[in-house]
């Protein structure tokens, strides 16, 4: 076998391929085997047919046809290793020309990962938010914990704000009573926006036993999207009492003997969590400036699929599990269908060229994965998936997902050495040393959300 590459773009190739009749040999034979299983001659057992004869019957064309379909992949993927080209997805392949007994001649057009320089990338800086703890901001925090062990009780007057009113709902859609919309005994707490737009306005002033109509677009069920006429009915009305503020407070609702204690605490709670919020930022914008450094040619086949891929797992998945169209959604968010696009393909640019930078890096450093750093992955994903460790482990065996999520690691590793090369700053000019544990983790999951729906095409 022979073959030439031919570079159409810097993401494109052209692949000839010459192959010796001879070497087809192997595939004639399971060709002939093959048809020999699945026909019947007279005069003849059935697998015992010679090849003559079926040449004679069904024509020597059906057999080479076989063959040739047997032996491209085989010769196509010599031609991919002999060449050292990583492909991304399925070829296009043209036979040129088929002679019996003489050659088997076909091209193979196919979009491969593009060659990249990776520069020097220890000069990049980048600027972070300062980690910086209110008294404002602990006081809302200490205030979120007593909204908890707020208690309620009965009071004989009309709703108002902040009141839990226990209430029947009745959905009416074109004058017709849905069956998933009577509700009787729901609790609710007037002004939290749990429930239907408008809920609010009609509760509030009634008494116990008292009820109100309004019109609301259901968010689920089975008339999700659609306008309803709903009575809502108040069984019972009940203030919500706070605690003090006091350390009486501080023993019920923590671990602390004093309400200082508690603020103290909260305050720490707080810093770890700006803490780790930096680090999230310290990573997004370090990767920025790393991809802005680098030239990606992103192919056009890849960069479609990809689009692709993320509007439907969005319209299909995560707005159909909340009972959402992609129309409603925009309207929501207050896009139109072109500034979606946008943003969809440049999120799909993004993620592609995350890819493609980092895998180079991982290769320029020499970046491997252990079972632990896996293992850790691993554990990260499944919370994340709402699967358990043990089901997540088994649906990634199964569906032949390892060498994504190893992927994943050595991503995150490959970035982690590009923010420790970095200069960080916050805000007030100092110098930011991250946390390993914390950078690490991080690291790896904005890795995985860029480039997790990419990943899958890019393999092979």
């Amino acid at each position: 076998m022979k073959s030439a590459v031919e570079t159409l773009n810097p993401t494109r190739v052209r692949l000839t391929v010459e192959v010796p009749f001879e070497e087809l040999k192997d595939s004639l034979d399971a060709a002939y085997q093959k048809i020999n299983q699945q026909v019947t001659v007279k005069g003849f057992r059935k697998g015992k047919i010679p090849a003559r004869v079926i040449d004679q019957r069904f024509g020597r064309g059906a057999v080479l046809e076989e063959a040739v379909n047997d032996a491209l992949p085989k010769f196509y993927t010599e031609a991919v290793n002999e060449a050292e080209l990583t492909p991304l997805g399925q070829p296009e392949v043209d036979i040129t020309e088929l002679k019996d007994g003489e050659t088997l001649n076909f091209t193979a057009e196919v979009d491969i990962r593009p060659t990249l320089e990776i520069p020097d990338y220890s000069g990049i800086e980048v600027e972070v938010d300062a980690i910086e703890v209110s008294d404002e901001d602990v006081e809302k925090s200490v205030e979120q914990l007593r909204e908890r062990f707020a208690s309620t009780s009965p009071v004989e007057r009309a709703a108002e704000d902040g009141d839990v009113v226990t209430i029947d709902l009745e959905a009416k859609v074109d004058g017709e009573v849905l069956e998933d919309g009577v509700a009787s005994g729901v609790s609710y707490t007037i002004g939290s926006g749990e429930l239907l737009d408008g809920i609010d306005e009609a509760v509030k002033g009634l008494s116990a036993g008292e009820e109100a109509t309004f019109t609301s677009e259901l968010k689920g069920g089975s008339a999700a999207g659609r306008e309803a006429e709903v009575t809502v009915k108040v069984t019972q009305v009940a203030a919500r009492e706070l605690p003090e503020l006091d350390d009486d407070f501080a023993q019920l609702a923590s671990e602390f003997d004093t309400l200082d204690e508690l603020k103290a605490d909260s305050t720490k709670r707080l810093a770890s969590m700006k803490q780790y919020d930096q680090a999230t930022q310290a990573q997004e914008r370090v990767l920025d400036k790393l991809l802005e450094l680098v030239e990606v040619p992103v192919p056009e086949k890849l960069l479609e699929d990809e689009v692709n891929t993320r509007k439907h797992n969005l319209e299909h998945h995560q707005l159909g599990q909340m009972g959402l169209t992609l129309d409603k959604y925009l309207e929501i968010q207050g896009k139109t269908a072109e500034e979606f696009e946008t943003e969809t393909r440049e999120a799909a640019v993004k993620g592609i060229k995350t890819q493609f930078v980092l895998d180079e890096l991982v290769k320029k450093e020499n970046l491997g994965v252990n079972q632990e750093e896996l293992t850790e992955h691993l554990m990260r994903r499944a919370a994340s998936s709402g699967m358990s460790p043990d089901q997540f482990a088994q649906a990634v065996v199964e569906g032949g997902q390892v060498p994504l999520l190893v992927g994943e690691v050595a991503r995150g590793k490959a970035l982690a050495v590009v923010v420790e090369a970095a200069t960080v700053k916050d805000t007030n000019g100092e110098i930011v040393d991250l946390d390993d544990e914390d950078e690490e983790t991080e690291e790896t999951t904005e890795v995985t959300e860029a480039t997790e729906t990419a990943d899958e095409k890019t393999e092979g």
